[in-house]
C-alpha cells in the first residue's frame, strides 16, 4: 500500500514592499512522502516571494513535466516557472523554452556548490533563467515552523524575506543568495 501525502494548510499573509503586494493567501499544500518539511516550506516561501492570485503549486514532486510552482497567463502561456532543488540541464532547457521566466531555488550548501560548478556555463546561455540559493540554516529554520495548520507572515523588502509564524515566536530572515540574475 502506498504512503499518502500529508496535507498542510497555511494562511499566508504577504507584505511585499518591493512589488506592492499586500494580500492573504489560504494555501493547501500536499507534502509528498519523499519530500521533507523543509522543502515543503520552501515552496511556501517561493509562493510568498512571488505572491500572485494566479500563482499555483504544480502537481507535485513526482510529476516531471510541471514545476513546483507556476503562473499562467489568461491565454494559458507559462509566464513563470519555479523549480526547487538542483535539476539537470535538460530540464532547465525545456523549462526555458516553455516559460517566459524560469526561477530555480537551489538548496543544500554542499550539493549546490558541485551542481553550480557543473552547470554554471550551460545556465549562462539562458537569458530567462535565474538561480537563487537558500542556505541550509534558512532551510532548517523554515522546517521548524512547519505544522499541519499554519498562520505565516512574510515581509519582503529589498529582495529579502522575513518569515514569522503565529504559532512560534520566531522571526526568520531567509538567506537568499543570487547565483544568476
Amino acid at each position: 500500500m502506498a504512503i499518502k501525502s500529508s496535507i498542510y494548510k497555511a494562511q499566508l499573509n504577504v507584505a511585499d514592499m518591493d512589488r506592492h503586494v499586500y494580500d492573504t493567501f489560504p494555501l493547501t499544500i500536499a507534502c509528498h512522502p519523499s519530500e521533507t518539511e523543509a522543502r515543503m516550506m520552501l515552496r511556501i516561501v517561493c509562493f510568498a516571494l512571488h505572491a500572485d492570485p494566479n500563482l499555483v503549486f504544480g502537481r507535485g514532486i513526482s510529476t516531471d513535466n510541471e514545476p513546483d510552482l507556476w503562473r499562467r497567463s489568461m491565454a494559458n502561456d507559462i509566464e513563470l516557472w519555479i523549480d526547487l532543488g538542483t535539476p539537470d540541464e535538460s530540464r532547465i532547457r525545456k523549462a526555458s523554452g516553455r516559460a517566459d521566466r524560469v526561477l530555480l531555488y537551489v538548496y543544500g550548501d554542499r550539493s549546490v556548490a558541485a551542481w553550480w560548478a557543473k552547470n554554471e556555463a550551460a545556465l549562462m546561455r539562458f537569458n530567462n533563467v535565474s538561480v537563487v540559493q537558500i542556505s541550509d540554516e534558512s532551510m532548517q529554520a523554515m522546517a521548524a515552523l512547519a505544522s499541519s495548520n499554519m498562520s505565516l507572515q512574510g515581509l519582503i523588502e529589498g529582495g529579502q524575506l522575513a518569515l514569522s509564524s503565529a504559532e512560534h515566536e520566531t522571526l526568520i530572515e531567509v538567506e537568499l543568495t543570487t547565483l544568476k540574475a
